[in-house]
């Protein structure tokens, strides 16, 4: 008959594969990432590029796009390293589908490209089909983030996803503005969108704020404090308050782009910063789960005291051990190093940590669960009304302010007419 260690020794395994599956998935997040910044940037310039006619840009556009060929192919080949074979991957039905959608908008990159390169969309038709790409890889992210089984690693993801989420808004933000420049001529409908993107920006990186380490906010904080953003918000109002059908300086299209790109390029420092803090904690996690299971294995040969038969409804569960030196702590420490101590007590130790490890889960996902149902929401309206995205939000942030409510208690009441809505007009 098995014992309650071999059980033990088997949770620790399991433990151990988790957390290797998780620095596999940091890794695929972190080449994502590399490849959003590359389209980010090739977004911008593909902008200016139908801006000037072709006139401009040409070249530094196709240097931009060998670029994010070379990183595709690396993530292509991250996605083939995936296990897609084994049924015992726990979030692989969700992580699959986002990577089957985003594979299916890298396939048809090369079309985008080619509109451009023949100036067979506009500025705005070309900003929205990159902005579906982006989003799918985003949302490979945020998959990874939603399904981490460890809190601190679910933390970081959690903040990684909204920083590069707020980034990617700068980045549209950057490809609006190069647009409206480089046409001369101000747009309100555009304008519009501006406002809404730099709000969106704001929202994203309050969230980052709250689940990034300490370290991590001070280095973007730091980055913010300089001249490059005082000139990004002169520039800002230049396009934000201009009247609509005036003249736009278009040599400014390029100072802004500049402008742009310098914060966006120190928003990556700071995203590969978050990169690789994910990665040295699933290490870390990894460096002491396995020595965890090598003092349980030793254990097993081991003899240890024996445990009074009734001790299992008299002991209180133990607590968990502070963080370590390291700062990756917050598990118990050491199990099985006091050979002393009965297997029951171990039993303890392990339930009692993950129950800690479980409620601190349920904490981190709550903000994901809330954009989910925002997100729905959202599209709920966009569907019912035919506004967009913009106007969606909108409607649903006056109607929190109205009513004094959040925003998730908005959108909750949203879904929750669902069935009473009209049919969506045909």
């Amino acid at each position: 008959m098995k014992s309650g260690l071999k059980f033990l020794v088997a949770a620790k395994r399991c433990e151990i594969a988790a957390l290797r599956e998780l620095a596999l998935t940091s890794v695929l997040v972190n080449v994502t990432g590399r490849l959003i910044h590359g389209l980010q940037r090739e977004r911008g310039l593909s902008n200016l590029h139908i801006g000037s006619q072709g006139a401009r840009f040409a070249d530094v556009r196709a240097r931009q796009i060998a670029e994010c060929r070379q990183i595709e192919a690396e993530l292509r080949t991250c996605f083939d390293s995936l296990d897609t074979e084994s049924a015992r991957v726990g979030h692989g039905a969700r992580l699959f589908s986002r990577i089957a959608y985003a594979l299916h908008g890298l396939d048809a990159l090369a079309g985008l490209r080619e509109r451009v390169d023949a100036f067979a969309w506009t500025t705005r038709q070309a900003t929205d089909a990159y902005v579906r790409l982006i989003a799918g890889l985003l949302a490979v992210v945020f998959e990874a983030a939603d399904s981490a089984s460890d809190p601190e690693v679910s933390r970081l993801l959690v903040a990684m996803f909204n920083f590069m989420q707020g980034k990617e808004f700068a980045g549209q933000e950057r490809a609006v503005g190069s647009a409206l420049f480089a046409s001369g001529r101000a747009e309100a409908s555009e304008q519009q969108r501006l406002l809404h993107l730099i709000e969106s920006q704001e929202r994203c990186l309050q969230v980052f704020v709250e689940f990034a380490n300490p370290k991590a906010v001070d280095l973007w904080t730091a980055s913010q404090a300089s001249a490059t953003l005082a000139e990004l918000e002169r520039m800002r109002r230049v396009l934000c308050t201009a009247a609509a059908g005036a003249a736009l300086n278009v040599q400014l299209s390029q100072a802004w782009f500049e402008c742009c790109s310098q914060r966006i390029d120190r928003m990556k420092g700071v995203e590969d910063r978050l990169a690789l803090d994910l990665l040295r904690t699933c290490e870390a996690k990894i460096s002491a789960a396995q020595a965890e299971l090598d003092a349980y294995q030793s254990f097993q040969t081991t003899p240890a005291r024996e445990a009074d038969a009734l001790s299992f409804f008299n002991g209180a569960p133990l607590a968990a051990a502070p963080p370590d030196a390291s700062g990756f702590g917050g598990a118990p420490q050491g199990y099985g190093l006091q050979l002393e101590r009965s297997i029951l007590e171990l039993v303890q130790e392990q339930a009692h940590r993950l129950q800690t490890m479980s409620e601190e889960l349920d904490t981190v996902r709550a903000s994901l669960n809330e954009r989910k149902v925002i997100e729905r929401a959202k599209g709920l309206l966009m569907a019912h009304r035919q506004l967009s995205e913009e106007d969606a939000h909108k409607t649903m942030r006056q109607m929190a302010m109205n009513q004094n409510r959040r925003l998730i208690e908005v959108a909750e009441a949203v879904l929750a007419m669902a069935d009473v809505l009209p049919e969506r007009p045909r």
